[in-house]
C-alpha cells in the first residue's frame, strides 16, 4: 500500500504544513515548479549565530527545503522523496534583518533520485552559497 502524499498546492505560494520546521524557520515559497522552485527568508535573530548572521545549518536547511520541493514536484503518483547527500559551499553571510532569496534547479532527475543545486542569495545579489543535494524516490 501506498504512503499518502502530502497536499502540496503548486501555486505561488505552497502550502507547508507538511513540512513543520521549514515553517518554523520562516521560510517562504514564492515560486514551484518541476524545474525551478523559488524561495525567500527573512533573517531573524532565532536563526543566526552569536555574530548576528544567518547560522550555517539555516542556510542549508532552507535549501534543502526547496530541494525537496522540486523533487516532490517530479515524483510520480504514490511516491515520497528523501534527502541522502548534501554539500554546501559557504561563499558569503546574511545579515540579521536581511533577506535571503534562493533558487532551486534540478541537475538531475530520474528514476530513483534527482540532484537540485540551490543557490542561496542576499537581495544585491550577492552569493551566500551554493548547495548541491541528492533526493531519493522512494516507492
Amino acid at each position: 500500500m501506498a504512503i499518502p502524499r502530502p497536499q502540496w498546492k503548486v501555486a505561488m505560494n505552497i502550502d507547508l504544513a507538511a513540512q513543520p520546521f521549514p515553517r518554523l524557520m520562516g521560510v517562504e515559497i514564492v515560486g514551484a515548479e518541476k524545474t525551478v522552485v523559488r524561495g525567500r527568508i527573512s533573517v531573524k535573530p532565532e536563526i543566526c549565530t552569536a555574530a548576528h548572521i544567518m547560522h550555517g545549518g539555516a542556510i542549508m536547511a532552507f535549501a534543502d527545503t526547496l530541494g525537496a520541493i522540486g523533487a516532490f514536484l517530479n515524483l510520480p503518483e504514490g511516491a515520497l522523496t528523501t534527502t541522502i547527500e548534501s554539500k554546501t559551499n559557504f561563499i558569503g553571510a546574511a545579515k540579521e534583518g536581511s533577506t535571503v532569496l534562493a533558487e532551486a534547479t534540478p541537475l538531475h532527475i530520474g528514476r530513483r533520485s534527482s540532484v537540485w543545486q540551490t543557490r542561496l542569495t542576499r537581495e544585491d545579489g550577492s552569493l551566500i552559497a551554493v548547495v548541491t543535494q541528492t533526493q531519493m524516490i522512494l516507492n
